[in-house]
């Protein structure tokens, strides 16, 4: 019997509360009514906004309901809970249910309990999805079988019965899902810790803690990949327990990832110096996807050969939301970078063209100062076009900037994204570049980053 099938077997009469009904929990709560288990639907929503067929084909098999305002107050007669990622751990009710005898996981905690095969996760405040999908695709042309989850992917617990001892699973971890775990990965990665979520997480110290878990319950087999140009991660040497592998692109580490003056990105293993690919082979462009692929390469090395990474690298496109091409019109060319939403991604974009772009930004507050991105701004964006909750905020932060005036910059305020792409057609001239890298989260305006995304791109693509 395996490890999954104990646990299934060992809560078969327990009450599982879930709160919140997104991709991942539909999917588990569906396995869990298959095994005969009691669930109950915690949800702040009224039924009336629920998918009508959702509902009666999960009151068909037996499953609870506790929706609207005190939806979480069903927690107490519950054995245990699963929380979506989106419900801060310290939240009281959680804590206060916690000290009641409450189970308190999530879908990636207990699926890393369960898991039978090796595990590579990956963290980070910027860089995290594009790393995360370059090490699933390493490892895929070795001919495995890779299951990517987390933030990316899938639920993966829901086929943790399916998973062999010999396949790999893949995931990108977010403090959020960090904060309450304690097991880690055998392969772990954090590519930056940078100020942000500090809305939720209030503090660096509570939110760099939650991402030192991925490192802190690795055994002395384990390897573990920190960027060495990063401050924050530069200082968690000590907590690595097993293998530590550097990736830099300032530095040649003794044992680790680096990219070598010439532009080849290598690996040197304590002397032993392996060529992967040189940088002006990447597809996708910016100093910060180079330092992606020098993160994958060093969580993969011994296991991935160089002609792949080299393959891959001239044929991956980069994933949606990230610098993400849109079209070409009228000599313009329009980028989605809707995951843009920290200063520091921000940067990255400024970086990755060398002119001048129309910028789109502004979005729902995380606490993070702006001031980091005023000057650079004022130096590599022509116009830029501000809506949502932060607006004044970024303006007041850029206007401040010692570069201001002088730049020539035209900052615009708008009500929404249509008048935004709008705008930015209207000031756009051949030659020049458009994106939507926004500083924040999409709160304020959409549900998810995504959403954001798919918005603009769609409106990019009505242009005529």
């Amino acid at each position: 019997m395996t490890k999954a099938q104990k646990y299934f077997n060992a809560i078969k009469d327990k009450r599982v509360a879930f709160i919140g009904v997104g991709v991942s929990h539909t999917d588990l709560i569906k396995v869990f009514l298959s095994k005969g288990i009691n669930c109950v639907i915690c949800d702040k929503r009224e039924e009336d906004e629920f998918d009508p067929m959702l509902i009666e084909d999960f009151r068909a098999k037996g499953c609870e309901f506790s929706l609207g305002e005190n939806y979480l107050d069903e927690l107490f007669n519950c054995d245990i809970v699963f929380r979506t990622p989106g419900m801060y751990y310290n939240d009281p009710v959680l804590t206060k249910a916690r000290k009641q005898g409450v189970v308190i996981t999530s879908e990636m905690e207990t699926f890393f309990d369960l898991c039978p095969c090796k595990t590579y996760a990956l963290t980070g405040s910027d860089g995290k999805t594009t790393t995360t999908t370059l090490v699933s695709e390493f490892l895929k042309s070795e001919g495995k079988r890779v299951h990517l989850g987390g933030n990316i992917g899938k639920a993966l617990l829901p086929l943790v019965e399916t998973i062999s001892e010999t396949d790999v699973a893949v995931c990108e971890l977010s403090s959020f899902q960090l904060i309450s775990m304690r097991e880690s990965p055998d392969v772990a990665g954090i590519t930056n810790i940078r100020p942000n979520h500090l809305n939720v997480h209030g503090t660096m110290e509570e939110y760099t803690l939650a991402k030192c878990n991925i490192l802190d319950h690795q055994n002395a087999y384990s390897r573990a990949v920190l960027s060495f140009d990063d401050e924050v991660t530069h200082g968690l040497e000590d907590r690595v327990r097993g293998d530590l592998a550097w990736f830099s692109i300032k530095e040649k580490p003794d044992n680790g990832a680096f990219l070598r003056e010439d532009g080849m990105l290598c690996y040197n293993e304590r002397g032993k110096v392996t060529e992967y690919v040189h940088m002006k082979d990447i597809k996708i462009p910016g100093m910060h996807n180079v330092e992606d692929y020098l993160t994958a390469i060093a969580m993969t090395y011994g296991e991935v050969k160089p002609e792949n990474v080299a393959k891959i690298a001239r044929e991956f496109g980069g994933v949606e939301h990230r610098i993400e091409f849109v079209r070409e019109l009228d000599g313009v060319k329009y980028y989605n970078n809707s995951i843009a939403s920290s200063p520091t991604r921000v940067l990255a974009c400024l970086a990755a063209f060398d002119q001048k772009q129309i910028m789109i930004q502004g979005g729902s507050d995380k606490g993070v100062s702006f001031e980091p991105m005023a000057a650079p701004i004022c130096d590599k964006v022509k116009v830029l076009i501000l809506m949502g909750q932060t607006k004044d905020k970024i303006r007041a932060a850029v206007e401040a900037a010692p570069n201001f005036k002088g730049s020539g910059l035209k900052i615009i305020t708008v009500k929404d994204m249509a008048e935004a792409v709008r705008t930015a057609r209207e000031y756009a001239e051949e030659g020049d570049i458009v994106s939507l890298t926004p500083a924040c989260a999409s709160f304020d305006m959409y549900r998810m980053f995504e959403d954001r995304g798919r918005h603009f791109k769609q409106l990019v693509n009505e242009l005529s």
